[in-house]
């Protein structure tokens, strides 16, 4: 599946949302400007700031352009948390292109993210509107919460499924439903239909994610644009796995385990195999159709129009990408 097609009700909006990123990274300290210009340059899909743009246009949003400059404020939220995450994760790849870490080192890219951060609160009080600061206070305290966990779930083989699930919906869940929220209550819709665009928000993250970790076993590098195997090289025990090592023969098991816990990537292929043999990723990608219906199912409190329907298409395209 394509995405421009789905994103053609924002078309105009998103080419906006691009403009605000660019003038509002603005920074007279030339290195935050030039690793700014990379990022930038490194392009992305930009869905977070596409959902808050068409939950705020189904809701009924026809005001100023404070829908635009919601969606910048995800996207710089959305854009430092990657830059922390390379960081940690020890990245070198992102999208087919270095890591800013990887040209820049690591003290560089953290503080480039912290000053995303601040910049995205800059722009939220530029919104006037405390509600939106108290939520997007809230969801960068519970993405961080589940970096944290993230972290601690490292290199570990005995994490259970709840526990994936914990931290997926406090890292990538948590953005997207904020962002939908935050579109509804932007347009002043009602608090049954904020609740329902939050919802397809969570849904649709966890859906995404779930994919993520997916298409790192089954996708090409140039599909992909990263490694394939790079979760298995950071310790990450994601759903693929997790299913594997509760369905493998004890010896397979143990060899699952071994992978996890020292980052093992030259094991990749008989992991890989693991995931064959126990059908893993069918399991996985049942998990994440589940989770996209449900996020469409969530959107039938909303009225009929074509930034529903785009709505409803991302949902098909969370789950059916190859990239």
């Amino acid at each position: 599946m394509q995405l421009e097609p789905i994103l053609k009700p924002v078309e105009a909006d998103m080419r906006a949302v691009d403009a605000l990123i660019r003038r509002h990274l603005d920074s007279d300290v030339v290195l935050i400007r030039t690793l700014a210009d990379y990022i930038i340059a490194g392009g992305g899909k930009r869905l977070r700031p596409a959902t808050v743009l068409l939950a705020a246009r189904a809701a009924g949003f026809s005001g100023n352009d404070d829908h635009r400059l919601l969606a910048a404020i995800i996207e710089f939220i959305h854009t430092a948390t990657l830059l922390h995450d390379d960081v940690v994760d020890e990245s070198g790849q992102r999208r087919g292109r270095d890591t800013a870490n990887a040209v820049w080192g690591n003290s560089a890219s953290v503080l480039t993210g912290d000053f995303l951060y601040s910049r995205a609160f800059q722009m939220m009080v530029a919104l006037e509107r405390p509600q939106v600061m108290q939520v997007l206070a809230d969801t960068t305290n519970r993405i961080a919460e589940g970096e944290v966990l993230q972290l601690m779930n490292a290199h570990r083989a005995d994490i259970s499924e709840a526990d994936y699930m914990d931290v997926v919906d406090r890292k990538t869940a948590s953005l997207f439903s904020a962002g939908c929220r935050l579109g509804a209550m932007l347009a002043d819709a009602s608090s049954a239909q904020s609740e329902a665009l939050a919802r397809y928000g969570c849904h649709l993250g966890i859906a995404f994610q779930i994919m993520d970790d997916a298409l790192d076993y089954d996708a090409t590098d140039n599909a992909f644009g990263k490694n394939v195997g790079d979760d298995l090289a950071e310790g990450k025990a994601t759903l693929p796995l997790i299913w594997a090592l509760s369905q493998a023969t004890d010896e397979d098991a143990s060899a699952l385990r071994r992978a996890i816990e020292d980052g093992d990537c030259d094991q990749l292929e008989a992991v890989r195999s693991a995931i064959e043999s126990t059908r893993a990723m069918a399991y996985t990608l049942a998990r994440a159709e589940d989770e996209a219906a449900k996020a469409r199912t969530a959107l039938d409190q909303i009225p009929d129009s074509s930034s529903k329907r785009a709505l409803l298409e991302l949902a098909n395209f969370a789950v059916r990408r190859s990239f």
